[in-house]
């Protein structure tokens, strides 16, 4: 395990569990009145359960199938009182996350046989996109990695700009040709730059727009296309950022690209600063793909790769 592994340094423990303090009072505050004054998990508690997950954002799809299975368990195991609650909800999650190929998070490493390895990012304006790129170029060049950024978010002076400052304040090269500029062209510049300087990793922005989500698909796949054309697997990855603070409308966002291009790995930010942390868990399990990095602060370092077993472990760490 590598250095700058997330869960590898008290320091980063402690940033993930401050990140979750919000969810985890408001998890555990819930799941203490679903059963309070209980001996044992009966119907009533399992309908306050099941109010306790779909309130803390979980959604109504998943929080049904958590409850189907903990009934199973109950009927089965006979299990009895809150310890035994408390850890079936920790196993059940933890299930959810493997069912939806989430892996325990190592350190911010690359594909040996992808160089560059290509990240198309994409998410509505708001959420972090930029933020969240600026802080994997920096995580990916503190494991020695060389990073290319592509600002083919044109659409906006702000989201070049803005970029453009990320690409200095962690030090590392970017491709822009301001705002207004094609795209595709913009991304394909990118990637002929980083084949030629050798760069290990290229991480292209894109717009955010979701009120026309033909346009949007039509964008994407035509800067799929001219990427294609450089280095032919390309993009290698296609992260999804979503603001998890926005609870149930992350997972509608999520909907909509996911629908308008082939979203392979997530991205949630702001967890630090909400108690609807248990949406990380709906989205994972309502679309089957990995929840990659999770954001929960606001310095350089506070993007971590995610661990199922570390974020379920802080979820139900008791104060």
């Amino acid at each position: 395990m590598g250095i700058f592994s997330v869960f590898s340094n008290k320091k980063q423990k402690e940033n993930l569990d401050k990140g979750l303090e919000k969810t985890r009072k408001s998890v555990f505050s819930k799941l203490s009145k679903a059963i309070v004054g209980k001996s044992k998990v009966d119907d009533e508690v399992l309908d306050n359960l099941e109010e306790a997950l779909v309130t803390s954002d979980v959604g109504v799809q998943t929080t049904l199938k958590i409850i189907e299975r903990i009934e199973e368990r109950v009927s089965r195991d006979k299990y009895l009182g809150a310890d035994e609650l408390n850890q079936m909800l920790r196993e059940e999650i933890e299930f959810l996350f493997t069912e939806n190929n989430t892996q325990d998070g190592t350190d911010f490493e690359l594909p040996e046989d992808k160089k560059p390895y290509v990240i198309m990012v994409v998410g509505v304006n708001g959420v972090g996109k930029t933020t969240t790129i600026g802080k994997l170029a920096h995580n990916f060049k503190r494991v020695g990695k060389s990073v290319l950024l592509g600002a083919a978010d044109t659409f906006r002076a702000a989201a070049v700009d803005q970029l453009t400052i990320w690409a200095e304040r962690v030090d590392v090269p970017i491709v822009s040709q301001g705002m207004g500029a094609d795209p595709a062209s913009v991304a394909f510049d990118t990637l002929k730059s980083a084949v030629s300087q050798g760069s290990d990793v290229v991480i292209i922005d894109t717009a955010g727009r979701l009120h026309n989500k033909i346009n949007l698909m039509n964008e994407l796949s035509k800067i799929r296309r001219v990427m294609e054309k450089i280095i032919p697997d390309a993009p290698h990855e296609t992260l999804l950022i979503l603001d998890a603070s926005t609870g149930q409308n992350a997972i509608e966002q999520a909907r909509q690209f996911i629908a308008a291009t082939d979203v392979n790995a997530i991205a949630l930010t702001k967890l630090d600063g909400t108690a609807k942390g248990g949406v990380v868990i709906g989205i994972s399990d309502q679309f089957k793909i990995p929840v990659k990095y999770i954001g929960v602060g606001e310095q350089k370092g506070d993007l971590q790769v995610f661990s199922k077993k570390e974020f379920v472990e802080t979820l139900f760490h008791a104060e």
